[in-house]
Parts: C-alpha cells; sequence; structure tokens
C-alpha cells in the first residue's frame, strides 16, 4: 500500500499576503471586543454572589453593567469606524445585535423584569463569545476592489 505523499497545507488566509493582515482598525475592534467579553463573564459571577447573600454584590454588579454596556458601546463604534474604512459589514451587524440586546437586558434588570434579564444575559454572553471568536479568526483587511467614496472622484 503506498503512502500519500505529505503535503503542508498553505499559510493561513490571515498570514497569506500583506493585503490580508488585519490594520489599526481591526486590531481596535478585536481589543474593545475582547475587553467587551472578559468583562461580560464578570456579570453572572457578581449575579451569584448577591443570590448568595452579599448584597454588597448587587453593587458590583450594576458597575459591571456600566461597565459592559459602554464597552458594548465603543465596540459598536469601532465596528462602524471597520464599516467605513475596510467595507466590512458583518462586525457591524453582530456588534449592533449585541449593543440592542445589552440594552434590552441593561433596562431589565434596572426594571427587575428577571424572567427577561437572566436568559437574555445568557443569549449575550453566548453572540458576544462568538462575536468575538469570528473576530480574531478573520482578517479584518479592506476588501479588494472596494474604493472609498473620496477615491472615485
Amino acid at each position: 500500500m503506498a503512502i500519500a505523499a505529505h503535503r503542508t497545507p498553505p499559510e493561513s488566509a490571515a498570514r497569506s499576503a500583506a493585503g490580508e493582515r488585519t490594520g489599526p482598525a481591526g486590531r481596535t475592534l478585536r481589543a474593545l471586543a475582547a475587553a467587551h467579553t472578559v468583562a461580560l463573564f464578570g456579570q453572572p459571577v457578581f449575579a451569584g454572589v448577591y443570590l448568595s447573600g452579599d448584597y454588597d454584590a448587587l453593587g458590583w454588579h450594576a458597575v459591571g453593567a456600566d461597565t459592559v454596556t459602554s464597552l458594548g458601546y465603543l465596540q459598536l463604534v469601532a465596528a462602524l469606524v471597520c464599516r467605513v474604512r475596510l467595507r466590512r459589514s458583518w462586525p457591524l451587524v453582530g456588534a449592533l445585535a449585541v449593543a440592542v440586546a445589552e440594552t434590552v437586558q441593561y433596562f431589565a434588570g434596572l426594571g427587575g423584569a428577571l424572567w427577561l434579564h437572566l436568559p437574555l444575559g445568557v443569549a449575550t454572553i453566548a453572540a458576544t463569545v462568538v462575536l468575538t471568536i469570528a473576530l480574531w479568526r478573520t482578517p479584518l483587511s479592506p476588501r479588494r476592489g472596494a474604493r472609498r467614496e473620496d477615491d472615485r472622484a
């Protein structure tokens, strides 16, 4: 039985060409997404400590909510910059969906609507993790052939 020749796999798409590397706008978006995800994982911890009887943890959860929501809005702005500069729409769509979900969740928590706050929190964490992984796995370089509006004149 013949042994198949071993082929070296091609380089990853992220490193295949200089044009495929992620620039400053993409790196900023990735950093904000990572910080957002890390901060988001603190929220169930603070809520759990509160539910265990440490009522001061509700204050931590409130500060965490402010932090997470602020990072979500910053991520949305960075995704908008990527849309304008790199002509990539999917990071903006994902960041917008997460920001809307977080805003609804924020106000559901303030209003005491735990029936909505808790499951939406789980869904938001899952969506944020998926978005962050996608941002880190995909090269965020300008689309080939896409020209900026001011370059067309």
